[in-house]
C-alpha cells in the first residue's frame, strides 16, 4: 500500500493476467531481481515494489518483503505526503476532535503516516511473508496489449496476486492486511470514527488507493519516456 490516504509484459503475461495458471514459476531460482532504477514516481511516489512482469519469474525472501515495505513506509517522500495530507485534512477539519493549530495538524499528521507505515508493513510483508504471497506489482509494459488492457490488470491486481511459487490467486494479503490496518486505526482515531461504516469506508479508500498506485506504476515508465522525449 502505497501513499494510504491519497485524497495508502510481454503477451505471455498478458495471457497469464486472463490464464494465471498459464504462468509458470522458475523453482530453481532462489535470489531477488534487481530493483527498478526509477525509485520514486514523479519524483515523490515510493516505488520499490515495481518490477517487469515478462521475465521469468523468480521468489523473493520474507527477508526481502520487509525490505520492500520498510521501503514504502520510511522513505522521507512518504513523510511529506503524509504532512500534506495532514494540512489538507486540517483545513477540511476532519476529525474534529483532533483540534486544530500546530497540535491538531501534528496528531493528523501522526494519524495518516501511521495508516500508510502501519498498512505497508501488513500488506507489503506481514502478510505476504505468512501466506506465501508476492507483494511485488509485475508490470506489463507497452508489450502487454492496449491502454485499457494494462489498466484493468493494473486496478484487478488487488485482487489477484502471484504466490511464491508463481501462481496468481485471491490477493489475500492485500483485504486481510488492509482490514486489519484499519481495525489498528481505531486505536489512534477519534472516537467518533470508531463504528462500521466508517471503517468500512477507511478500507474501500485504501484498497481503491492501492489500485490506482499500480495504474501509476504500470504507466509512469511510458509518461517518462515521453516527458524526456518531448524536452529533448
Amino acid at each position: 500500500m502505497c501513499a494510504a490516504f491519497l485524497l495508502r509484459p510481454s503477451s505471455a503475461l498478458a495471457q497469464g493476467a486472463d490464464n494465471p495458471e498459464s504462468v509458470a514459476a522458475s523453482p530453481s531460482a532462489e535470489s531477488a531481481p534487481a530493483q527498478p532504477a526509477d525509485k520514486r514516481i514523479f519524483g515523490v511516489l515510493p516505488n520499490y515494489r515495481t518490477v517487469d512482469g515478462s521475465a521469468p519469474f523468480v521468489p523473493i525472501t520474507s527477508k526481502h518483503k520487509f525490505y520492500i515495505a520498510s521501503k514504502d513506509s520510511f522513505d522521507y517522500p512518504v513523510i511529506l505526503l503524509s504532512g500534506a495530507f495532514a494540512a489538507l485534512y486540517q483545513l477540511e477539519d476532519q476529525d474534529p476532535s483532533f483540534g486544530q493549530g500546530l497540535k491538531g495538524y501534528g496528531k493528523r499528521m501522526a494519524a495518516s503516516y501511521g495508516d500508510q507505515a502501519i498498512g505497508n508493513l501488513m500488506t507489503e510483508a506481514i502478510f505476504p511473508s505468512f501466506l506465501h504471497e508476492d507483494p511485488r506489482y509485475f508490470r506489463m509494459g507497452a508489450g502487454g496489449g492496449s491502454t485499457w488492457h494494462r489498466t484493468r490488470y493494473a486496478v484487478t491486481r488487488v485482487f489477484v496476486v502471484r504466490t511464491d511459487k508463481g501462481n496468481w490467486r485471491f490477493n489475500f494479503s492485500e483485504w486481510l492486511g488492509n482490514g486489519v490496518t484499519v481495525g489498528l486505526s481505531n486505536l489512534y482515531y477519534p472516537a467518533e470514527t470508531r463504528n462500521v461504516t466508517d471503517n468500512v469506508q477507511k478500507l474501500g479508500l485504501q484498497i481503491g488507493t492501492d489500485a490506482f498506485s499500480q495504474v501509476l506504476k504500470e504507466f509512469w515508465p511510458d509518461w517518462k519516456r515521453k516527458l524526456r522525449k518531448n524536452k529533448s
